[in-house]
């Protein structure tokens, strides 16, 4: 694997690709401890950094919670504040064994952008002609693909209101999903306990941790 960040190739240690097969980091080591490091500096000497209940990481997930769906495709994407600098996450996993699993950052976002971009690497995840559940817990996310981006492109992409908010990344996601009708989209409520949701959230809001 090559770190998206230094560009330096690393491997995982057997005991973690073991625990989750199919996870391929975006970041060697050093560089999500230099992420760390560079959170707190932005933030300030007097300001911690963001730290909510759902903002655990990925082994505290899979220890703590059982329930839920076992199969799909799990997304979700915050700003912490919003707007502010944000995060985004998708996993694929099927029998609650990961497949393929994926997250970012942007330093200045909204909770819509990150949800939006989830959804679309969510997609990449799955390849093309299999059959797969795509679960969000945005129903603005939900909504806009399902029932009202139809209406938009319509009307050449604008809503009765005014313009469509974040178009770069709903075009594309409309388009997707029509394109691959083995893709189901799936609204799932938040943070009721179900794994894979809340493991999505920790990718999600792995940018202000020091570990994934």
């Amino acid at each position: 694997m090559t770190c998206t960040r230094c560009g330096d190739a690393f491997t995982i240690s057997s005991t973690v690709a073991e625990r989750y097969p199919g996870w391929k980091p975006s970041l060697c080591s050093a560089c999500h401890r230099a992420n760390g490091k560079i959170l707190k500096r932005a933030a300030g000497p007097s300001t911690t950094r963001v730290s909510t209940p759902a903002a655990v990481g990925i082994d505290e997930v899979l220890a703590r919670y059982t329930d839920g769906p076992d199969t799909g495709v799990f997304t979700d994407g915050s700003a912490q504040p919003n707007p502010g600098p944000g995060g985004w996450g998708a996993v694929y996993v099927k029998d609650n064994m990961i497949v393929d699993q994926r997250y970012g950052h942007a330093p200045a976002t909204t909770n819509n952008r990150m949800e939006l971009q989830a959804l679309l690497v969510a997609a990449e995840l799955v390849p093309v002609g299999e059959r797969a559940t795509i679960y969000t817990d945005s129903k603005l996310a939900v909504d806009t693909v399902k029932t009202w981006a139809a209406s938009w492109e319509k009307r050449g992409w604008k809503r009765k209101s005014g313009p469509v908010e974040n178009l770069d990344l709903v075009k594309p996601l409309f388009e997707t999903f029509r394109q691959r009708p083995e893709l189901e989209l799936r609204w799932i409520q938040a943070h009721t306990g179900y794994r894979w949701n809340e493991y999505a959230d920790a990718l999600a809001t792995a940018w202000t941790r020091e570990t994934l």
